[in-house]
């Protein structure tokens, strides 16, 4: 009994001291508005993730090892976050029961970078769909982003990280300058 207590100590420590997956930090900035467009319209925000696979970028050094990496916060939740920050700057209030809802839907967020050891290629893409529905009906939009950077070396995961991170805050300021998104939330909410 004592050897068994002893083997699974030893492997529940070894497991424990294993070298971790990298991770990156994913850190979306809501773009702000520096004044209200309505005052007292509410919604309820909901979100959900679809990408297929969970990671946010996939490194191919090209020596047929293709490795994942995902980011350390909850993609989708990051998300929600920026875009409630960035419809609370714009006027509206998040309510629990309104009848009013927005969905945001994150389709892809996902960096793919091939690599040698003297160059680099990333590329980037970000697609985020956005539905406003009212008793009265709805609107769907989608957002999309890309970015392509080549650059000496191999990519670093701080390199990564910036590219992932700049893309995502151009693709949430395109949502926040949509002016067809907020004329049908100012005129419908």
């Amino acid at each position: 009994m004592k050897k068994l207590l002893i083997t699974a100590s030893i492997a529940l420590l070894a497991a424990c001291s294993a070298p971790q997956q990298p991770q990156i930090n994913f850190m979306p900035k809501a773009t702000l508005s520096s004044r209200d467009i309505v005052k007292n319209k509410s919604f309820t925000l909901t979100s959900k993730d679809v990408r297929t696979a969970q990671y946010v970028a996939l490194i191919d050094s090209g020596r047929s090892n293709i490795e994942p990496i995902h980011a350390r916060q909850n993609v989708r939740i990051a998300l929600e976050n920026a875009i409630s920050d960035q419809f609370a700057s714009q006027g509206f209030t998040m309510s629990v029961n309104s009848e009013n809802t927005i969905t945001l839907e994150v389709q892809e967020a996902l960096v793919t970078v091939k690599h040698s050891m003297l160059e680099n290629e990333m590329n980037g893409s970000v697609v985020l769909a956005i539905t406003a529905e009212t008793p009265t009906g709805k609107l769907v939009k989608t957002y999309n982003g890309t970015a392509k950077r080549t650059a000496m070396f191999s990519a670093s995961k701080d390199e990564i990280q910036t590219v992932l991170n700049d893309l995502v805050d151009q693709v949430l300021k395109k949502v926040a300058d949509d002016k067809e998104l907020q004329n049908y939330m100012k005129e419908r909410f």
